[in-house]
């Protein structure tokens, strides 16, 4: 029996929809992370099931034949509505599982910030299950980016802000660390202009803006920074900061994280203060259990002094969600 229409599958009308799109085949194999010639081989068996040519290739390129130009409206609307479908099932799939994943780089901390959040969260949902996720700091976004958290509790500012909604969970003073026998130990306070010649610890370069935030690029009057060594944690900074590699700024909620024994820190003048937030995907803001957790944080953080508890989607745009 030959083959119908009806035999077309998914796979088939992305291919051809990308093809369109680009006019290249090359690129359009890029974009779909297949190779070239199985990328040709599978349009080639797309139009011998529809019996008809979908595109003219010749060496001035690739073009759109008069039954392609007709078949991709409606090749988009199918792959569209089948996203809309998925997307419903993945939506009460995740109602059903009732499950939150909660990214971080390190522990919240400041005051029991964290087991207030959950207890408040699970007073409201307690059918819900939260699990937290530990990510290096390679990933400034907690892994919000990859999807592996709903929401995460990060630091500003994030790559690809737009992608993002949070609210501030705290907005504190910037101190800098450094060991203990370092010459600048003894004063009181630090002026960040004293140290713009000292060895800093950097963020790994995946971390984009991040990076640039710690190690205070913009108070430095356009001077580079010089890199002591990278650290992707809380303990590799510890261990950087005792073997003299460098100094590093730190949020002075994060100040018992480092000063252990050995390293000290001290009030810093000259940069903007650090913020700290609960961010989510924009998309999942309408999500019942994200907008649960952000009103828990945001209850949590105002009582405590932080955040006001006026809940991120009653606001117009998702901009405005964000505070500072």
């Amino acid at each position: 029996m030959a083959m119908t229409s009806t035999d077309v599958h998914l796979r088939d009308l992305r291919y051809f929809t990308t093809v369109a799109e680009e006019l290249h085949f090359t690129r359009a194999a890029e974009r779909l992370y297949v190779s070239q010639p199985a990328l040709s081989k599978q349009i080639r068996a797309l139009e011998r099931q529809l019996g008809v040519e979908l595109f003219r290739r010749d060496r001035q390129g690739v073009t759109l034949t008069a039954a392609g130009t007709a078949l991709l409206p409606h090749a988009r609307r199918v792959l569209a509505g089948w996203a809309e479908g998925a997307a419903a099932v993945a939506e009460a799939r995740a109602a059903e599982r009732s499950t939150l994943v909660v990214g971080m780089s390190t522990s919240p901390g400041r005051g029991g910030l964290l087991p207030a959040i959950r207890s408040r969260f699970t007073a409201a949902h307690p059918d819900a299950v939260l699990r937290l996720r530990q990510v290096p700091w390679e990933d400034p976004t907690a892994g919000l980016a990859d999807g592996e958290a709903d929401v995460a509790f990060v630091w500003l500012p994030l790559p690809d802000a737009d992608r993002y909604a949070w609210t501030v969970i705290a907005e504190e003073p910037v101190d800098i660390a450094l060991p203990e026998s370092h010459p600048l130990a003894d004063r009181p306070e630090i002026d960040f202009r004293d140290l713009l010649d000292e060895p800093f610890l950097a963020l790994p370069e995946s971390s984009g803006p991040l990076r640039d935030h710690w190690l205070a690029l913009d108070a430095r009057g356009g001077r580079p920074p010089v890199i002591g060594a990278e650290i992707a944690g809380t303990e590799e900074t510890y261990e950087a900061l005792v073997a003299g590699l460098g100094i590093c700024l730190v949020a002075r909620g994060n100040v018992p994280l480092l000063t252990l024994g050995g390293v000290t820190t001290r009030p810093l003048h000259g940069v903007p203060p650090s913020r700290y937030v609960l961010a989510w995907r924009t998309e999942d803001t309408g999500r019942p259990l994200v907008r649960g957790y952000a009103e828990a944080c945001r209850r949590v953080a105002g009582r405590a002094g932080g955040a006001p508890e006026v809940p991120a989607w009653v606001r117009p745009e998702p901009r405005s969600v964000r505070s500072g």
